[in-house]
């Protein structure tokens, strides 16, 4: 049977959660994902507050919605950056994909407070989050597994950073199979490969938190007196995980600079 064609009622209702979500967006950038409420979000919107609740019945309901618009915006952002590259260049689709994560989260800093800062007291992310959170991070995990088929403890010539003597991945200490299980189950699952090197999910997770904590410490204000572009300092960061990884990815050209960490807005500055 074929789906019904949305009614008018359906797109009214449609159009005006999404405006109670772009208020609720532009309060995240404002405030802080803490301070949210249904209240002033109805108030910005020109409803009664009592109407919002049709719509969203409560405040994490609400919080919920954006955590999964948000994650999948973020998400297909870097799956368009990645796929924009032939899938053997890998170098290319590793700094595109990383250079996404950055620029949208540059883009949306209230967005970004609510993903990845400090956790909304009271509110605890359902299910539903799981899937639209990973999205990111998995285009992260397939270029590195790309990278590195069929070189299963071994890099490629070329690839550690400048100054750092080691045979490859493996080379590093004790196994990381232990701690790394459940990743490397769900990468499993997922039916990408049923072959998979421990070690480089260990250092694919690693270089996952290593990219976000960049984007973070930019845009709380962490790097001000120390990094003075925070476009070319992320990508020789992504240049020298990589690097750590096991495959070699070099930054193209000059940042783009209406992303270049020069004039956009910090979490928590004075406005």
């Amino acid at each position: 049977m074929a789906d019904r064609a949305p009614t008018a009622r359906d797109l009214a209702r449609e159009t005006i959660r999404t405006r109670i979500l772009d208020a609720a967006r532009a309060r995240l950038t404002e405030e802080g994902p803490a301070q949210l409420s249904l209240r002033a979000v109805a108030r910005d919107v020109g409803m009664v507050s009592s109407a919002t609740y049709r719509y969203f019945p409560s405040r994490d309901d609400l919080l919920t919605a954006l955590l999964v618009q948000d994650y999948n915006e973020l998400g297909a952002a870097v799956e368009r950056a990645d796929t924009a590259h032939d899938r053997t260049d890998v170098g290319g689709r590793w700094m595109a994909a990383c250079r996404a994560i950055r620029e949208w989260s540059v883009g949306h800093p209230g967005d970004f407070a609510l993903l990845y800062g400090s956790p909304v007291p009271g509110y605890a992310a359902p299910q539903e989050t799981i899937e639209p959170a990973t999205r990111a991070t998995l285009v992260l995990v397939r270029i590195a597994l790309d990278a590195t088929a069929g070189r299963p403890g071994s890099a490629p010539a070329g690839a550690p950073a400048p100054g750092v003597a080691r045979s490859g991945p493996a080379a590093a200490g004790p196994s990381a199979a232990p701690v790394v299980a459940g990743a490397v189950a769900y990468i499993r699952a997922l039916g990408y490969v049923e072959d998979i090197d421990d070690e480089v999910v260990m250092r694919t997770l690693m270089a996952w938190t290593s990219l976000f904590g960049t984007v973070s410490f930019e845009l709380f204000g962490h790097y001000v007196g120390s990094v003075s572009d925070h476009a070319a300092y992320f990508d020789l960061v992504a240049e020298r995980l990589a690097a750590d990884i096991g495959f070699v990815a070099v930054a193209p050209g000059v940042p783009d600079p209406a992303v270049d960490g020069a004039d956009h807005p910090q979490i928590g500055a004075a406005r």
